[in-house]
């Protein structure tokens, strides 16, 4: 097969969780673009409309479901409504996931550590096992997870902690959940992003301006990145090209984790 022909996603369906803003809705639109069809979930209605209105304005085909997957209910109503109506998905891509707390671990409320847990962790664990748990049947499948660079650093200026527990959960639970799954043809990767232009981040940045030189200022590229810039790996991940890869966790910092 002629390289670039690895790469095409022509024929596949693919589920983004949290793909209706930011590094979820760069990552469909790039599996788009590479022929998949899309399925993006959110917790917004209206970013989803507004989403779904964008890639189809663009030419693709995709669909929108809400789900509010910080709550586990909701996961795993998410995973009925998608292997009932969109069956069969192909790929999937577990990218939902925040902190928007700051609280210092000795006053971090039980109820705030498990929301972090649940909106970062239990959703990923859930979602893999019932839509990637469909692909071993099928012989193929793709699931790509989201942690972040904090899976392997506490970062300088968080608090409370939940947020790098999670991440690094998810990172070991790629490798064990790859080790399972690879004599099935499934492979199971995560992508590791370090600062990026999302909107979360323009929220710390409205709230506190000074933070984005700060922290453009840690990085040896001397920026953050584009949402744009996660869809080449994204898509490479979701594809054929990527058929001897399992079990990887890929950094994307700009070289941030090199200071």
């Amino acid at each position: 097969m002629p390289i670039l022909d690895q790469f095409s996603l022509h024929g596949r369906r693919a589920t983004i969780t949290g793909g209706s803003r930011g590094l979820g809705l760069e990552m469909a639109r790039a599996l788009a673009e590479a022929g998949a069809e899309l399925i993006i979930v959110g917790s917004d209605a209206e970013h989803l409309r507004r989403a779904t209105e964008e890639l189809r304005a663009e030419g693709h085909q995709v669909q929108a479901v809400q789900a509010d997957l910080a709550l586990p209910s909701e996961a795993e109503r998410l995973c009925e409504r998608l292997l009932g109506d969109f069956p069969p998905i192909d790929i999937l891509v577990n990218n939902v996931g925040g902190r928007r707390i700051n609280t210092p671990t000795e006053d971090l409320a039980l109820e705030d550590w498990q929301r972090i847990i649940d909106l970062n962790l239990t959703q990923v664990f859930l979602c893999t096992k019932r839509i990637g748990g469909a692909m071993i049947p099928r012989g193929w499948g793709r699931i790509i997870n989201i942690a972040s660079i904090n899976a392997m650093w506490p970062g300088k200026v968080m608090r409370g902690r939940s947020y790098e527990t999670s991440k690094a959960a998810v990172a070991m639970f790629t490798k064990a959940v790859a080790a399972d799954w690879a004599a099935h043809g499934v492979t199971v990767n995560c992508i590791a992003p370090g600062p990026f232009l999302t909107d979360a981040n323009h929220r710390w940045i409205r709230e506190r301006p000074e933070f984005e030189e700060e922290v453009a200022a840690t990085i040896p590229m001397g920026r953050w990145g584009d949402p744009k810039e996660i869809g080449g790996l994204v898509v490479y991940l979701a594809s054929e090209a990527s058929s001897y890869m399992t079990g990887s966790m890929l950094v994307l910092d700009g070289g941030k984790l090199l200071w």
